[in-house]
C-alpha cells in the first residue's frame, strides 16, 4: 500500500464528475488500498478517488469512531443512493481537501446505497448518522461537488481564499 497525495481545493479535478469503473482489475483493488492507507493515515473517515487525482466512480470510508472497536472498512465502486430518508441531520463537515475547515451541512438523516464491491457482487446497505453522512460526502465528490458548495457564497469565498493561501504556503515550504 502507498500513500497517496491528497489535492487540496481549489483544484480543478475535484469539480469535474468522475466516470464509471467498467470493472474491478487489479489496479482498482491497488487505488483502494491505496486510499484506504491514505484515508487512514490523514486521518479521515472517507476519501473519494477523485481527491487522490483518479477521475473514477470509486470512494472508501470507515466511520468507526470508537477506538476499541476494529476497523470497519468500506470499499464503493459505481456507488448510487437508492433512497433517501425524508428526516434531515446537520453535522459539521471537514474534508481532507479543505484541510481545518468546517461547516454545518444539513442532508438526509439516512441513505440507502447500492454499489459494486471489491468482491465484483452489487452490495446494497441502509446508513444513519455519520454514515450517511460520509456516504452523501463522498457521493458528493464523484458527482465534482463539494461541501462548502451547500454554503453561502460568502463563506464559501472565504474559505476558498484560505484554501489558495494555504495552497502558496505548501508551495513556498
Amino acid at each position: 500500500m502507498t500513500l497517496r497525495s491528497i489535492i487540496l481545493h481549489p483544484d480543478p479535478r475535484l469539480k469535474k464528475p468522475c466516470e464509471p469503473v467498467a470493472r474491478i482489475t487489479p489496479e482498482i483493488e491497488t487505488l483502494a488500498a491505496d486510499m484506504l492507507a491514505t484515508m487512514y493515515d490523514a486521518p479521515g473517515v472517507g476519501l473519494a478517488a477523485p481527491q487522490v487525482g483518479v477521475l473514477s466512480r470509486l470512494y472508501v470510508m470507515d466511520c468507526e469512531k470508537d477506538p476499541e472497536a476494529p476497523r470497519n472498512p468500506i470499499v464503493m465502486v459505481n456507488p448510487e443512493i437508492t433512497w433517501r430518508s425524508e428526516a434531515l441531520n446537520t453535522y459539521e463537515e471537514g474534508c481532507l481537501s479543505i484541510p481545518e475547515q468546517y461547516a454545518d451541512v444539513t442532508r438526509p438523516a439516512g441513505v440507502k446505497v447500492r454499489w459494486l464491491g471489491l468482491d465484483g457482487k452489487t452490495h446494497e446497505r441502509d446508513f444513519e448518522g455519520l454514515w450517511a453522512t460520509c456516504a452523501q460526502h463522498e457521493i458528493d465528490h464523484l458527482d465534482g461537488k463539494l461541501f462548502i458548495d451547500y454554503l453561502g457564497p460568502i463563506k464559501r469565498q472565504m474559505i476558498t481564499r484560505k484554501m489558495v493561501k494555504l495552497k502558496r504556503e505548501r508551495a513556498r515550504a
